[in-house]
């Protein structure tokens, strides 16, 4: 058999397009390759398992190796193998009905990834690094002849008799001079370890050198010698391949060090397990994440039937979904994906959905049967689920079982615990409940006892996604607002019916705002004279709650929050007018009112951590002169 022809594209020439759009993603060619070996391993293996093929199997695996001397990269299978036939119609004829759609649908097409899922080009990518490719082919038919096809990369072939005994295929690349990268073995070896990692065929890549027992020696000491062993690069049954029944903690835990050896160990982990509407298998691990919310991003590995395909996974899981890692394997994900098919896609936002509810019952379970090991594990799984909340409804929706709020004094509560815990006493004169909140107990420790003097407790929100946290709590919590324990004076964060009276005059009211105008000159310092408890501090420093908020959203998100960001800063300074300290300073010499009005501001300022530079010096040499 000697047969020339030509490759029925309908087109000019797909090898120069190849070569010059896909190039940036070149290494993809040995996945494609190594993949449709195994494709064709487990083809024979069905079969046999079918009694469709009742010879000896013999062993099988897909080995890659490299000829330097010959500038070859080979990958060979025994697998099914093609007749001359078969290679007609599935290497020779690529379904294009003409060049205008082509090159229509390329101008579309996002990436490499893309153009060789949509146009089924996989064994085809091996023109991006060969200069010529060879296939030499026996099917597992009996009566089957061996095949040999050659192309150099233009649209002619030739088909010719091959040289191959055993059943299966082999690929080799005489790989161009601008690819000889590939002609090195730890670059092949990294590649193999990027995709083929567990892939469910043993892909044997070189050697290795084992230390063996070999025998004793007279006086029964052990001997060793050392072996050369074929050097199997991957796992073929990964543990999300397997039954949950047949593993230990360890086997999980093992599986996490070897895709983030550098990592502390997880907090737990869910095992998935679905195949109906979707298929869909995988480990999800929840990380410690230690406040940390953007190093923990994107740790999910795609795969599609144990094929690497990315870490990129926004598309395919929601957005809070992201802070988890493991592995998560659908064979309905193409190897070759596009964003475009992924948002569109029905089964892929069905997976989203299925992880989504499996993670939430998770934890559900988790609170459940162990409350207290649970809440120990907040300052991890807290950031988790906040964000969960307020990206995705569905899940704010289970997590009203399990979300926890935490005060200051450490202890968790839930949404209805907390609400039951602080009704009565933080109820305001128009019946809407305050929940007061800082983000640092110890650094707004005066403004803490304050609220505690009153009998209020205060929770602690300390996570970075806080700031949109309290608005989504606001929105769902009915009656209810959020304010931070320095916005405002304690008596006007919580009003109630009784205020309290003046002890001063109008003229000694605004004798003292002149007195404490001369201290309070930085810009946006709005200064007021209140009737607060005398045991409340004589000046204290507020920022608004809505603008304070503003402020903190603009610094976590940008975007269009990027306006509150951008505006000057406004603080409140309240002079309390009830304090002993202002009787004492309307009593004493003018020289001695401004000291001391300085003092107090300066207090105010440093309670809020404000005080710094020359202002803290002065204050500071002031103190020391005052003793």
């Amino acid at each position: 058999m000697h047969e020339h022809g030509s490759i029925s594209i309908h087109t000019e020439n797909i090898f120069p397009i190849i070569k010059k759009f896909l190039y940036s993603d070149h290494e993809i060619f040995l996945r494609e390759l190594v993949s449709n070996a195994v494709d064709a391993t487990q083809k024979i293996k069905r079969l046999a398992s079918l009694g469709q093929f009742n010879s000896e199997l013999s062993e099988l695996r897909v080995r890659v190796s490299i000829d330097k001397e010959a500038k070859t990269l080979t990958i060979s299978d025994s697998g099914i193998g093609m007749t001359a036939e078969e290679i007609k119609k599935y290497i020779n004829q690529i379904a294009f009905s003409g060049a205008t759609e082509f090159m229509e649908k390329f101008k579309e097409a996002a990436d490499a990834q893309e153009i060789i899922g949509r146009f089924g080009l996989g064994f085809y990518s091996a023109f991006m690094v060969a200069d010529l490719v060879e296939i030499q082919t026996r099917s597992y038919q009996e009566t089957a002849e061996p095949a040999r096809w050659t192309c150099d990369g233009s649209t002619e072939f030739e088909l010719s008799d091959g040289s191959r005994i055993e059943r299966g295929t082999d690929i080799i690349l005489h790989i161009n001079a601008e690819s000889e990268e590939f002609l090195e073995e730890h670059r092949i070896q990294t590649i193999l370890d990027k995709y083929a990692k567990f892939l469910p065929v043993p892909i044997q890549f070189g050697t290795r050198t084992e230390h063996v027992e070999d025998g004793a020696d007279e006086d029964g000491k052990k001997k060793w010698k050392d072996v050369e062993v074929d050097n199997i690069i991957n796992t073929t049954t990964p543990i999300w391949t397997r039954n949950p029944a047949e593993l230990k903690d360890e086997d999980y835990l093992s599986f996490y060090r070897e895709l983030y050896p550098m990592s502390e160990e997880p907090l737990f982990w869910i095992h998935l397990n679905v195949d109906y509407p979707f298929n869909l298998t995988g480990v999800l691990y929840f990380p410690r994440l230690k406040q940390d919310f953007e190093l923990q991003r994107n740790k999910i590995k795609l795969y599609s039937r144990q094929v690497f395909i990315t870490d990129e996974v926004k598309d395919i899981v929601p957005e809070f979904l992201m802070l988890l890692h493991g592995v998560i394997d659908s064979p309905d994900i193409p190897l070759n994906v596009s964003r475009s098919f992924l948002q569109a896609d029905g089964a892929v936002k069905k997976i989203g959905n299925y992880i989504t509810r499996k993670v939430a019952d998770k934890l559900a379970e988790l609170f459940k049967n162990d409350r207290k090991s649970y809440a120990e594990k907040w300052a991890d799984i807290g950031l988790f689920v906040k964000y969960g909340c307020i990206s995705e409804p569905k899940f704010a929706e289970k997590a009203k079982e399990f979300l926890l709020l935490q005060n200051t004094q450490g202890n968790s509560y839930t949404l209805s615990e907390y609400h039951d815990k602080t009704a009565a006493l933080q109820t305001d004169k128009n019946g809407t409940l305050i929940y007061l909140y800082t983000p640092d107990a110890e650094r707004q420790h005066a403004y803490l006892a304050s609220a505690e003097k009153r009998g209020y407790d205060v929770l602690l929100m300390n996570s970075p996604i806080d700031s949109h946290f309290i608005s989504h709590l606001e929105r769902e919590l009915e009656k209810t607002t959020l304010k931070r324990i320095d916005a405002e004076v304690m008596d006007k964060l919580i009003e109630k019916e009784a205020a309290i009276e003046m002890v001063l005059n109008e003229e000694q009211q605004k004798h003292v705002r002149e007195i404490f105008s001369k201290a309070v000159t930085q810009p946006g310092m709005e200064l007021s004279i209140e009737s607060l408890s005398p045991d409340e501090l004589p000046v204290t420093v507020t920022m608004d709650e809505w603008m304070r908020r503003m402020k903190d959203m603009a610094a976590l998100g940008g975007g269009s929050m990027g306006f509150y960001g951008a505006m000057p800063d406004h603080y409140k300074v309240a002079v309390n007018g009830n304090h002993p300290l202002i009787q004492r300073i309307l009593g004493t010499d003018e020289g001695q009112q401004e000291t001391l009005a300085h003092q107090a501001f300066d207090l105010a300022l440093l309670s809020q951590g404000m005080l710094r530079g020359e202002a803290l010096s002065a204050f500071v040499s002031r103190s020391l002169s005052l003793i």
